[in-house]
């Protein structure tokens, strides 16, 4: 992108000294011709002028206007003829060359008398030098925009496959864990056969290490989506978070539509996204306070709203939050909120978004999804 700026900048430098290089030849043309013009009119009879018309016949480019001293359009060279029939547009011309800031030629007779004037404009090729530069810049821009883009693209697309390669490789280093867990859960169970009891919650937590490496498993493959009760999902998810949250901070559900709303989900992944958003509303609330799950339905989509009473997110951050690596908490990657939108846009052609926040008021986030019907 340096060196494109560079170019671009060499290139103007040299097309504005070209253009003031052939403005000065075309302003000794005229000036030339202007002289040839005063010594036809100054000629005698006898005097062969042969010499002058083919100067005046050489000027093949520039735009010229003879005019009286009052002002009469006597002549003219290089404009549209035809356009040049409309008086209107005669003195609209006229008007245009006395204003271009270009020198006039004023014609005069052997006692010093002034006769006519002489106005001139640019020809039709230095004009088109002019505009170039611009044109130049603007294709150096748009060089410099499109790399910038394939750059960023580039760079993201690096980032997910490393992304992806993490996320399968812990998926596979988790496996071989928990089929030793389990075998050794057997074990317990068969040794301690008289208090079954015991090993209730051990299992429940290899069963939530199975569920994690699933879901990661899934990350860079395209999911199964099939028509789920999403509140069935919600439900399920939200008694998780229930048992393993403060006891200071409350989860409140307002489903007030029919619980019979079916939505293609990957529950799996779903689940993982509620979990994100509850985890990101806790770590936002602190010691105390409480997340709002509600449900409704419009149209053909349903919008699920997670609010929260924590700090709140300024609004210049609303867009910057979903990106990976953003946090503002002294540990952590920064990646709740990149799978959650990853896995709501990605996997489930739906939108996630910052509805609205308020600092220290709390923040509600979004989910819109369409329903199988």
């Amino acid at each position: 992108m340096l060196f494109a700026a560079i170019i671009g900048g060499l290139s103007l430098w040299y097309t504005n000294k070209l253009m003031d290089k052939l403005s000065s030849e075309e302003h000794k043309r005229i000036e030339l011709w202007a002289e040839a013009t005063q010594q036809l009119i100054n000629s005698s009879p006898d005097q062969d002028v042969s010499f002058l018309f083919e100067v005046l016949r050489n000027n093949e480019t520039i735009p010229v206007i003879l005019v009286n001293m009052e002002g009469e359009i006597l002549s003219y060279r290089n404009l549209d003829t035809v356009k040049m029939l409309d008086t209107a547009y005669q003195q609209k011309k006229l008007n245009e060359f006395m204003n271009n800031g270009k020198e006039n030629f004023i014609i005069k007779t052997e006692d010093g008398i002034p006769l006519n004037k002489i106005y001139y404009s640019d020809s039709n090729l230095l004009k088109q030098l002019y505009y170039y530069p611009y044109i130049q810049l603007a294709l150096v821009f748009l060089f410099i925009l499109v790399s910038y883009f394939a750059f960023n693209i580039s760079r993201k697309a690096e980032q997910d496959q490393v992304w992806l390669g993490m996320s399968k490789e812990t998926a596979h280093q988790l496996g071989t864990p928990i089929s030793s867990l389990m075998a050794w859960l057997e074990i317990l169970k068969e040794t301690y056969s008289d208090n079954p009891e015991l090993f209730k919650e051990l299992e429940k937590d290899i069963k939530r290490l199975e569920k994690i490496t699933d879901r990661f498993s899934k990350i860079g493959s395209q999911p199964q989506l099939s028509p789920m009760n999403v509140f069935e999902v919600l439900e399920g998810s939200l008694t998780y978070m229930k048992s393993r949250i403060p006891q200071t901070i409350k989860i409140n559900t307002e489903f007030s539509l029919d619980k019979n709303i079916l939505i293609p989900l990957n529950p799996g992944l779903f689940e993982w996204v509620i979990e994100n958003l509850c985890k990101n509303a806790v770590d936002a609330i602190g010691e105390q306070g409480v997340i709002n799950i509600s449900v409704e339905k419009h149209l053909n989509s349903i919008f699920i709203d997670v609010k929260d009473t924590g700090k709140g997110i300024l609004k210049k951050n609303y867009k910057t939050v979903f990106n990976p690596g953003y946090t503002t908490k002294n540990r952590g990657w920064g990646l709740g909120l990149s799978l959650v939108k990853r896995i709501i846009e990605q996997y489930h052609q739906g939108k996630v978004f910052v509805k609205q926040s308020e600092i220290g008021v709390g923040t509600t986030f979004r989910i819109v999804l369409k329903t199988s019907d």
